[in-house]
């Protein structure tokens, strides 16, 4: 969101080391080992834990992703000064730069982080021996390693977003807020809808949140597919919580207005959280597929790594491409006004209001932000093709109601989300303004996130069963 003008900043020059330049092929093949190293030893260390059941442990979990976590961190900046260093070039992109910052200041948090939770591993297997199996369960330490993973990349995003706004141009007619116009209702209809919200709002959280607490209290439901549930469920909970709070306040305040940083930070956790939905959903048709298409294999593919991994690189995909499309936004820059027809600030209503071109936004939509839609809505059509097959191979009316038992909560969830977000983003709109962008984004973020525990809970026994044994008072299996 830079003014278009000719002294806007496209690319930074990096001094480099102080060296001298008959020394500069000395140093460069030394900092290549030296990056070499790095990358060759941690990947070894990461191979033999992952091949050695004796290493699968709490120390050697996080070991593990401290390694992962050394080579991410020394990849941000060894490659790019070995390539300067090589080519004699000094230049870094705007791009290049902000995106360099953001990487540094994650993985040099997580670095911090894994390293707090190794210290506190090693406390307890000491202090307490006889309770360290309880105490460092596999739970708490996918726990520790998630609440890590969002803490170091919130903090990175932070200083990003805050260095993106001084790198803008400094003038008197730089954006500093935007007006939301939000729903389209009259005046007097206020109250009505904001209690209405209000109450989705909170219906969602509660639901979600009971979600997460049954399966976190009841043993019969730690298995995979209840595994991605909760993650589900966490996932609705902020997704939620990027747009309902903002606009319930502008409703009771009678205001309009959010700031500039405040609507870039919308925008991205929104692309973030919608992405992560639709990996998770994905992640959970794989199980389905695997469940009901290979039984006999289930406990032995849907490990308990497999499903660690699938949920990691699901959180890494969506932020990076919600990352991707802010860094985008945030170099252009708009002189047609900040008034957004919208409730809260969607990235395909900020393009439209840009001045600047946006051919680069929208070829990044096109690509990465189709690509963690459309791949992951193809692999859950071939899951479910599968199975499909599986039981038309042996059709029998009891596999039958076994396999909509199985999947019937999962593919009416999957069927709302994605019809939302082809009616949102895929079939036009006849102008910018249309009431009907409206009325399925609330659809999307509102109403989706609040029925969803509905539907697992409706449909499926063992929520079901563990609902009744918390309501009557009855022992919750652990």
């Amino acid at each position: 969101m830079r003014r278009d003008n000719q002294s806007s900043v496209s690319e930074f020059l990096l001094l480099g080391l102080p060296i001298q330049p008959e020394q500069q092929g000395m140093y460069y093949a030394l900092f290549l080992g030296m990056y070499l190293t790095t990358v060759l030893g941690n990947l070894l260390i990461i191979l033999l834990i992952r091949l050695d059941s004796r290493l699968h442990t709490p120390m050697y979990f996080f070991l593990s992703h401290l390694a992962l976590t050394d080579i991410s961190f020394s990849s941000v900046t060894a490659p790019k000064m070995l390539m300067n260093m090589l080519t004699q070039t000094q230049s870094i992109s705007y791009a290049g730069c902000i995106s360099q910052v953001y990487f540094f200041l994650s993985f040099g948090g997580l670095d911090s982080f894994l390293l707090t939770s190794m210290a506190y591993d090693r406390y307890v297997a000491i202090c307490h021996p006889l309770h360290y199996t309880t105490m460092m369960s596999q739970n708490l330490c996918l726990q520790l390693v998630i609440v890590s993973w969002v803490l170091s990349s919130t903090n990175s995003l932070v200083h990003t977003l805050l260095l993106a706004r001084i790198m803008r141009r400094d003038n008197q007619s730089s954006v500093s807020e935007f007006l939301l116009l939000g729903l389209p209702i009259w005046p007097e209809q206020r109250s009505m809808v904001f209690t209405l919200f209000l109450g989705m709002y909170l219906t969602t959280v509660l639901g979600n949140l009971l979600i997460i607490l049954l399966i976190r209290l009841d043993s019969r439901l730690h298995t995979p597919m209840y595994f991605f549930l909760s993650h589900l469920a966490l996932t609705d909970i902020f997704f939620s919580s990027v747009t309902a709070p903002k606009m319930l306040m502008n409703m009771l305040m009678h205001t309009q207005s959010i700031s500039y940083a405040g609507c870039i930070s919308q925008e991205f956790f929104f692309v973030f959280f919608a992405n992560l939905d639709s990996f998770l959903l994905t992640s959970m048709a794989y199980d389905r597929y695997v469940a009901i298409c290979h039984p006999l294999h289930y406990p032995r593919i849907m490990s308990q790594n497999l499903c660690f991994l699938l949920v990691v690189v699901s959180w890494v995909l969506s932020s990076a491409n919600a990352l991707l499309h802010t860094l985008l936004l945030a170099r252009l820059s708009f002189l047609r006004g900040i008034t957004l027809p919208h409730f809260f600030c969607d990235l395909s209503a900020l393009l439209k209001l840009s001045s600047s071109d946006t051919t680069i936004n929208q070829l990044a939509i096109l690509t990465a932000g189709s690509a963690v839609v459309t791949l992951p809505f193809m692999c859950i059509l071939v899951s479910y093709g599968h199975i499909g097959a599986t039981i038309l191979r042996r059709p029998s009316l009891k596999g039958i109601c076994k396999a909509l038992s199985t999947c019937g909560s999962h593919l009416s969830v999957v069927s709302v989300y994605y019809g939302a977000v082809i009616a949102l983003y895929i079939v036009p709109s006849s102008n910018s303004t249309n009431d009907k962008d409206i009325a399925v984004s609330v659809l999307y973020t509102l109403v989706i996130p609040m029925v969803n525990p509905f539907i697992y809970s409706l449909r499926n026994r063992d929520i079901k069963g563990a609902l009744r044994n918390i309501l009557s008072g009855g022992t919750i299996s652990t």
